[in-house]
């Protein structure tokens, strides 16, 4: 999960140079989903001969929906309509939507431990991303609407992608889930495509971010994120999320920005603290 992190944290730049500069949103959506279901597939055939059973595909077809399309198409289309800072501590709520719901949906226990671990690392990160400039108005509260509904589509699909990963593959079951997320993905995005400019579509700064995209934060964090949930509870996985604003933030240190180092590193503990009590298990 710390991998998934970091790939995101890196992704935080990547997106910032592709999109809305060169490719609108949902058009960059649509590339990106449509070759991460090309690598799932041509991966999945190469690698694991196992097939799904009919009673499952509406399965799959809810986890293409919320952890695909509506995860990815609110997220996008919030976040040109609110400010970054809204977004990322709207996004924030994730650890606790997917704790309540899986409490509720799979059984999992709401344990002091956890409740005060994503107590620690909801502060950590509030604090690490700047909660002091959140501005909740009426100009953005469409945009931080649909920041939700991203935030609670994610936590949908850790809950049902859980129990598809005790009867199948990784692999099988994101190569599925992309499969159906893209068809429903593709009236949204085709016109953005199609209206993108050629000399845009083949700069090499954005072949090289869609590659990164394509490659990592689709193809590796996917999988590694459904890999995991063989392994630790979905309350588990959806904490993880913490951990991207204190990467982002060191990779904005690396680039030569100017940021208090001192104040970073004790958020950053704060929220270490919280993954380790909500994961130590």
């Amino acid at each position: 999960m710390f991998t998934v992190a970091l790939i995101y944290g890196i992704n935080y730049f990547v997106t910032k140079v592709v999109v809305p500069d060169y490719i609108e949103p949902f058009g960059a959506i649509l590339i990106r989903v449509f070759f991460g279901s090309l690598l799932f597939f041509l991966v999945h055939k190469l690698t694991v001969d196992e097939k799904v059973e009919k009673s499952d595909l509406k399965k799959f077809a809810l986890c293409g929906l919320f952890g695909v399309a509506a995860n990815q198409l609110m997220f996008f289309k919030g976040l040109s309509i609110t400010t970054p800072v809204n977004a990322s501590l709207i996004m924030t709520t994730t650890p606790i939507l997917v704790l309540i719901t899986s409490a509720i949906v799979l059984g999992e226990k709401i344990t002091l431990t956890k409740v005060i671990g994503i107590l620690l690392g909801a502060t950590g990160a509030v604090l690490l991303i700047g909660g002091t400039d959140f501005s909740f108005s009426s100009d953005t509260l469409w945009g931080d609407i649909f920041i939700f509904l991203n935030a609670l589509s994610y936590g949908i699909y850790l809950i049902l992608v859980k129990p598809l990963m005790k009867k199948y593959e990784a692999i099988t079951v994101v190569r599925w889930t992309f499969s159906f997320g893209l068809l429903m993905i593709f009236p949204f995005g085709i016109s953005e495509f199609m209206a993108t400019p050629a000399d845009n579509l083949f700069n090499p700064t954005v072949l090289w971010s869609m590659a990164f995209i394509i490659v990592f934060t689709t193809f590796f964090a996917y999988l590694l994120n459904a890999y995991s949930l063989r392994f630790v509870n979905a309350s588990v996985v959806g904490f993880y999320v913490y951990l991207q604003p204190i990467l982002a933030t060191f990779f904005t240190i690396i680039l030569g920005q100017d940021i208090d180092l001192v104040r970073t590193l004790l958020l950053s503990g704060l929220i270490f603290t919280g993954v380790y009590l909500v994961s130590k298990q």
